[in-house]
This record gives structure tokens, sequence and C-alpha cells, in this order.
């Protein structure tokens, strides 16, 4: 604390010496030399304090205008077709019904797209087919699947359908 002072006592120094050289050059203008002497004080006085106030908080990073001034990012929007299918596939593992009439369609073309791979068909009656895909796949994805009985029956939950999924991503 005892810096700035000794600062602004220099200044004070330096404008008294040109007080003193002003009123020996021109001596019957004291009220001018003394009201300049006195404004040179309080600037020399503010220059100091603001040079201390910038130590003690030193000035962001940023500018709030430079800030303000650049362009938002674009929103990230889902994508609207994973969006669906998340709906469909919660929709699903609560009723039967969604899923043998939302899954169904796709898990049966999954299933025909990897095991045509394998150079097989998912209505094949091979046995091979149905030890890739499994009972409950099978049951699933088969031609002549039969139509629910109970539109309310409850579905697999979110274990069956994890356990269907993982079957399928396995082929």
């Amino acid at each position: 604390m005892i810096w700035p002072v000794l600062r602004w006592v220099g200044f004070a120094a330096i404008a008294t010496v040109a007080l003193l050289v002003a009123r020996l050059v021109a001596p019957g203008r004291k009220e001018l030399e003394l009201d300049v002497f006195v404004l040179v004080l309080g600037g020399f006085g503010l220059v100091v304090l603001a040079s201390e106030l910038k130590k003690m908080a030193p000035p962001a990073e940023g500018s709030l205008l430079q800030d303000a001034l650049e362009p938002e990012p674009p929103e990230v929007r889902p994508i609207a077709e994973l969006h669906r299918l998340e709906r469909e596939l919660s929709m699903a593992a609560a009723r039967q019904f969604d899923l043998d009439h939302r899954l169904r369609p796709i898990f049966r073309d999954v299933a025909a797209a990897r095991l045509e791979r394998r150079g097989l068909s998912v209505d094949s009656p091979s046995p091979a087919v149905r030890d890739l895909l499994g009972d409950d796949l099978a049951e699933l994805v088969t031609r002549d699947h039969d139509p629910l009985a109970d539109r309310l029956a409850p579905g697999p939950g979110l274990d069956g359908l994890d356990r269907t999924i993982t079957r399928l991503e396995r082929l």
C-alpha cells in the first residue's frame, strides 16, 4: 500500500516543480497556475488509483461484447428416426402387442439380412436357422407367427428386449 502513495508523491513533486517553473516564467497568472496544479495532482491520483485497482481486480479473459457477437453453436437435434425407434422400444418392452406390430418387422428385416450373409433364409425350416436365431427370436421373426389373442399382454420387459437384440447383433 505504501508504493502507490510514494508513486503519487513522486508525481506531486514533479507537478510542484512544474508549478514553480510556471510561476517564475509567468508570475501574473497565479489562479490559473494553481488550478492547473490541482487538476494535475488529481489526474495523477486517478492514474495511480486506476493502476492499483487493475492489480487488485485483473480484467476478465474475454470481452462481453465479443462473446455477444459470436454466433450461437447450432442446436443438436436428435435424429427423428432414432427418437421414433427409442419410443417403439420402450412401448414394446411394456406390451406384447407393440412388440409384435412395431418391432417385429424391424427385427425380421435385420435377421433376414444377417442370415442372408450366411446363405440362409429367415423363413427356412432348417434347424441351423433355428439354432442361430434362438427360440425367442425365431418365434418373433418367422412368417408363421400367430396373432395375439390378448392385446394387453405384458411385453418381455427391457431385459427380454436386451437379450433379443443381443442375439440379433451376434448373427
